[in-house]
């Protein structure tokens, strides 16, 4: 049995990104958490690129990667000699085919496992967002009105009372 904790799962959401509208992950950040060297990584993508179509894995422009530069530490020579490549989450479930590896198999798991409660999350904040709105527009009227109650009640509470008795000079 695997261990299923090896990484904890906040660390894989924080090197989740959204480039061109997906959710991916970075080489260097996927081959930190496979403990392999990032240009390892790519060599065994590159010998088995027909595992990798355009929605699996992309390699960032440099705009795409000056906005995201903040996030990588420069190479030795003083910055990275190549744009990164990032991986989509199926881009990442081919990684486990190419690195023939316990660790890459274990790490892929609770990869995949975290982009799930990812999409998971989000479903159930969208399924949130919807009642609410239904809710806005069932009960509208009738929450206008009750705010329309409380605000005369306000009103009166504001008003000055007349004084009971007799007043003395």
């Amino acid at each position: 049995m695997a261990n299923s904790t090896i990484i904890p799962s906040e660390k894989i959401v924080n090197k989740i990104y959204i480039i061109r509208g997906r959710k991916v992950m970075i080489d260097k950040d996927l081959a930190e958490l496979y403990k392999v060297p990032t240009k390892s990584l790519n060599l065994a993508v590159k010998r088995n690129l027909k595992r990798f179509p355009e929605d699996f894995m992309f390699q960032l422009t440099k705009e795409e990667f000056r906005d995201l530069r903040f996030h990588f530490e420069t190479s030795n020579r003083g910055g990275t000699r190549y744009m990164p490549f990032v991986f989509s989450e199926q881009g990442v479930a081919m990684l486990a085919s190419v690195l023939n590896s316990d660790r890459a198999i274990n790490v892929n798991i609770q990869i995949i496992r975290t982009f799930v409660k990812i999409r998971e999350l989000l479903e159930t904040n969208q399924s949130l967002y919807r009642k609410i709105k239904d809710m806005e527009q069932k009960y509208d009227g009738q929450i206008k009105e009750i705010f329309s109650k409380l605000n005369l009640l306000q009103a009166e509470k504001l008003k000055p009372k007349k004084e009971i008795g007799f007043k003395t000079k």
